[in-house]
């Protein structure tokens, strides 16, 4: 065996492997094949092993060699006691004729190891640990947060009960909004829409629709186009001109100006609820108490904080430790990683409905997600090595426990989880990752930065 530096991390092992050895097990394979095979014309058991190494020899010396050839690269390895970064590559090497080398099968390995990492200056790092107060404000955005997910429409024609409104009892209606004695479509009104399209006097892909509903006021159609809606009522219609931006996602329409018509089929008015008993009830509330809503709300509250102010101290943590720490990146690591994110973003992409192998992901696009990711979990490997960071039971049991506290029957959440080894994992995965953040909170220079409330629950 023989090991050649290529570089900082690549290497080089010419390995062989006797062709004896192979044609042995070979023999030994199909023999026991022959025995249990099944062809025309033979009683099974009875098939000669000519016709048998026939049929399959290829195939099972092919899994021979790989075997032998994998056998033998793993014991060189641990001989030379390298740690192989990825896959290696294998490429056979030719003998030449009339050699000795006939006798073996020779091949190179050439493949990455995984580099030394050197962690120093932790206790100059500068580390930011988010804060953030929950005060009786907080809690009254959030009341007004879930009113707005559970807003729901009417015709401008029906009160909130679905009773026609008329002049002469429309006051009899308590739930009534002021908007819906407005005909017209007004900015918070959803409007159904038929449009038509075209540049140029030409038509173009995307440039119509049917039935087409959105609120206006929300951003999800262009600028001139809900300016057009505005005003209208059921029925009419407006036409008028709209520049695409030129960084606009269609490309072939980015830049130009469109010429719509646009016709009214629908106007639907917001009916937000009002916060009562039965708003209570609808957040799982059973007897409607109001002051217990605001209990519940600010619990949950302080869980999503506390989880969301987490995530932004790892944050500032991973990236003092990516600054502190010094490396070579095995290449083939950050490849996989590349592969492994392209697979994620394709699956997520067909969660949502969309075609994903007509998207154009390139490995461009993740490669430096996947460099940055690689390089912290050897970073992090590397730091639990020396400090011993893994997580202990006691503090995976605590976590789940803690986790478990937001469903209604916690005790079995418990049992889900050591159910499973994988989920299992999961914890223990942060879990570690709480160990460090703690770790480099104990060694580094640790700032208190106030986070405002609506900036971390990412409030417009």
């Amino acid at each position: 065996m023989q090991v050649e530096n290529l570089g900082r991390l690549e290497r080089r092992l010419h390995i062989s492997v006797p062709v004896a050895e192979i044609e042995k097990e070979v023999d030994t394979r199909l023999k026991r094949l022959s025995r249990t095979v099944r062809m025309p014309g033979f009683r099974p058991g009875k098939v000669p092993i000519k016709i048998v190494s026939q049929q399959y020899g290829y195939q099972v010396h092919n899994e021979v060699l790989n075997e032998k050839i994998g056998g033998a690269f793993n014991k060189a390895v641990e001989e030379a006691q390298l740690r192989v970064a990825g896959s290696p590559n294998i490429t056979a090497k030719q003998s030449a004729e009339g050699s000795e080398a006939e006798s073996a099968v020779a091949f190179d390995a050439t493949f990455e190891v995984y580099p030394d990492v050197s962690i120093a200056g932790l206790d100059a790092a500068e580390v930011n640990r988010a804060k953030t107060e929950i005060d009786e404000s907080a809690v009254d955005k959030t009341i007004e947060i879930l009113r707005k997910q559970r807003t729901h429409f009417h015709s401008k024609s029906h009160d909130a009960h679905g009773d026609e409104q008329a002049h002469e009892h429309a006051d009899a209606h308590a739930h009534a909004a002021p908007e819906g004695t407005d005909p017209a479509a007004q900015s918070g009104d959803r409007v159904t829409v038929d449009f038509v399209g075209t540049i140029a006097g030409a038509p173009f892909d995307g440039g119509s629709g049917n039935d087409v509903a959105f609120v206006i006021g929300e951003g999800r159609m262009l600028p001139e186009f809900e300016k057009a809606v505005t005003g209208l009522s059921k029925g009419q219609s407006s036409t008028f001109d709209l520049t695409f931006p030129a960084d606009y996602h269609g490309a072939e329409v980015a830049g130009k100006t469109a010429q719509f018509k646009v016709t009214v089929k629908d106007i639907e008015w917001a009916h937000v609820p009002a916060v009562d008993a039965d708003f209570a009830r609808s957040l799982g509330v059973a007897d409607g108490d109001m002051t217990q809503m605001r209990a519940d709300i600010r619990s949950n509250l302080e869980r999503e904080v506390k989880k969301r102010l987490q995530q932004r101290t790892k944050d500032s943590v991973m990236n003092a430790l990516l600054a502190s720490a010094q490396m070579d990146v095995p290449k083939a690591l950050i490849d996989n990683e590349t592969e492994q994110l392209i697979a994620n973003a394709r699956e997520e992409m067909r969660r949502r409905g969309m075609n994903a192998d007509a998207m154009p992901l390139t490995p461009e696009l993740f490669s430096a997600q996947a460099e940055r990711r690689v390089r912290l979990g050897l970073v992090l490997a590397e730091l639990v090595k020396q400090h011993d960071l893994s997580g202990k039971p006691e503090q995976i049991k605590a976590h789940i426990e803690d986790l478990a506290q937001s469903y209604e029957k916690p005790a079995e959440v418990v049992r889900w989880y050591f159910a499973d080894r994988s989920r299992l994992g999961e914890i223990e995965a942060l879990v570690l990752e709480e160990n460090v953040v703690n770790f480099v909170l104990g060694k580094a220079r640790v700032a208190d930065v106030e986070v405002p409330f609506d900036e971390l629950m990412g409030n417009g």
